[in-house]
């Protein structure tokens, strides 16, 4: 099993967006991004764990986490004219882009934010953390997951 952090703008998909959808699973359509796009393909597996990642957010924070329900598969996002992920060189026979099923696990009732992250010293390597790091689909370590995890659960236990 692999751990990732997904990023998501919060008033496009949030946390309570997947909590409330059906079976509390949902597409992770939309990626763009040729690295992302790889992760995806290549490496994310059913069964991997995630920390759901509120970007663009103020600030930005860990909100909770998820678990890969469903390995890659084509995003047919890319090949509908009215959706915004819209991509007219994908075809349904030889797709350009993937999306992954993830299934809700956990909200945090306070979500762990980025400069809380920045001082935690497991946390000083997760690519996260670096400045000018975009990427919407990032690797993390076993360790880091847990780090995110124990920290948020003990900021919200107070």
């Amino acid at each position: 099993m692999k751990h990732w952090l997904f990023k998501s703008e919060p008033e496009q998909f949030s946390i309570d967006d997947l909590r409330q959808s059906p079976g509390q699973t949902a597409h992770w359509d939309g990626i763009r991004n040729y690295q992302a796009r790889n992760l995806i393909r290549d490496e994310i597996k059913q069964g991997d764990m995630v920390l759901f990642y509120h970007s663009n957010a103020s600030p930005p924070a860990v909100a909770g986490t998820a678990k890969v329900a469903r390995a890659a598969y084509p995003d047919h996002t890319a090949w509908d004219p009215k959706s915004d992920y819209y991509d007219k060189k994908s075809k349904p026979d030889d797709p350009t882009w993937f999306m992954v099923d993830v299934t809700f696990v956990e909200k945090f009732d306070e979500p762990l934010t980025l400069p809380e992250m920045k001082e935690i010293k497991a946390l000083a390597d997760m690519m996260v953390i670096r400045k000018g790091m975009r990427l919407s689909i990032q690797p993390v370590t076993r360790k880091e997951f847990d780090a995110v995890v124990r920290e948020a659960r003990k900021k919200n236990r107070g």
